[in-house]
């Protein structure tokens, strides 16, 4: 990476991170441009080389912060004490680690609300960025290493974490059904049955 390509990440770092602090104090509605800026200590103008209002850093942002999440579960399951095998063990173990990531940090669950599928699916999309934290990548690597072939891989991975960003929120913010402890083996349950239900039977 030229220092050019440094600088202008710096910045765009730099936004994120001003955007995200003032979202979840202030709310989203209650932050303007001219305040995010201010906090960055960029002009406006930098601002909408990267971003076309603050709806669209928002999204940008939930993505990236959803990203990250997946990234640290992944770096933790490459360096678990025992090597964890088998699709559902290492998918459950990703969730489970997103989930207490989240309880300890109720502001990001907050501010991502139920978007926990972003971060795993639609990161590249929204942000336009590839990295080497491309979570869908590494998901696939997971299915190839697997002692099962699957189907509809995408169509699995999305509705496994979009049952888990939902169900974790609303069980983590607000305990229904359950609170999230006593919820975890009934959601873990469902996400064995989808990945079941997405092996291919001889």
């Amino acid at each position: 990476m030229g220092k050019i390509d440094e600088n202008k990440k710096k910045k765009k770092e730099t936004l994120f991170n001003s955007a995200y602090d003032l979202f979840i104090t202030k709310g989203i509605n209650s932050t303007a441009i001219s305040d995010i800026v201010e906090k960055a200590g960029v002009a406006k103008g930098t601002f909408y080389l990267y971003f076309k209002d603050k709806y669209d850093i928002r999204n940008k942002l939930i993505a990236h912060k959803t990203h990250e999440l997946f990234h640290e579960a992944k770096i933790a399951l490459d360096h678990a004490p025992e090597p964890i095998k088998g699709l559902d063990e290492q998918l459950i173990f990703i969730i489970n680690h997103i989930i207490d990531t989240l309880v300890l940090n109720t502001p990001l669950l907050n501010f991502i609300s139920k978007n926990l599928v972003m971060g795993a699916l639609r990161s590249v999309l929204l942000t336009g960025e590839h990295s080497d934290m491309d979570f869908f990548e590494l998901f696939l690597d997971m299915v190839h290493q697997d002692s099962y072939e699957y189907e509809d891989i995408e169509v699995m991975l999305f509705t496994i974490v979009e049952l888990a960003g939902s169900a974790g929120y609303n069980s983590i913010l607000y305990k229904e059904p359950l609170p999230i402890e006593q919820y975890k083996p009934f959601l873990y349950r469902s996400v064995r049955l989808i990945i079941d239900s997405h092996r291919v039977k001889n």
